[in-house]
């Protein structure tokens, strides 16, 4: 049974029988908080970045799903009509490449004003309530902490 249920998510059949698409849009939509296209796309390059690593998972449902990884319940949580055509919309534009242009490598974000004491953490976007990054060895990180995120303000770059 396990190795039928490795097969699958290695396969891209997704999880529970959700397509990459249903999954991606389901990242977005939960993470992004249905904020904008901007945010929602920064969240997608972000899971694309890590199936395309070899660090993660190889399908985007297996990224997704993965545990503490995202929102929890994403995978089951009910989406309601707000957000979700945008969210629907995006996720099929990332699945056919798009990415946002100021995302480059970052397979990490949290929610935008959110400190944490770590010193590897190379900013490189706040956008869609959330601030994305690289991580760094220490010596490396050029860029500070993302002030608190300044309301309508997206795509800043640090």
């Amino acid at each position: 049974m396990l190795a039928l249920a490795g097969a699958l998510a290695l396969s891209g059949c997704g999880i529970g029988g959700k397509s990459d698409e249903e999954c991606l849009a389901r990242a977005m939509y939960f993470e992004s908080n249905r904020s904008s296209r901007d945010g929602m796309i920064a969240v997608g390059s972000v899971v694309m970045n890590r199936v395309e690593s070899g660090q993660y998972p190889r399908s985007v449902c297996a990224v997704v799903g993965q545990k503490n990884q995202f929102a929890k319940g994403i995978m089951t949580k009910r989406m309601k009509d707000s957000g979700l055509p945008l969210a629907k919309q995006s996720a099929k534009a990332v699945l056919r490449g798009e990415r946002h242009p100021l995302i480059g490598n970052a397979m990490f974000f949290h929610t935008a004003g959110h400190r944490f004491g770590y010193d590897n953490m190379h900013y490189v976007l706040v956008t869609g309530g959330n601030a994305f990054y690289e991580k760094r060895k220490s010596p490396f990180v050029t860029q500070p902490v993302p002030p608190a995120p300044i309301e309508g303000l997206t795509g800043r770059r640090y």
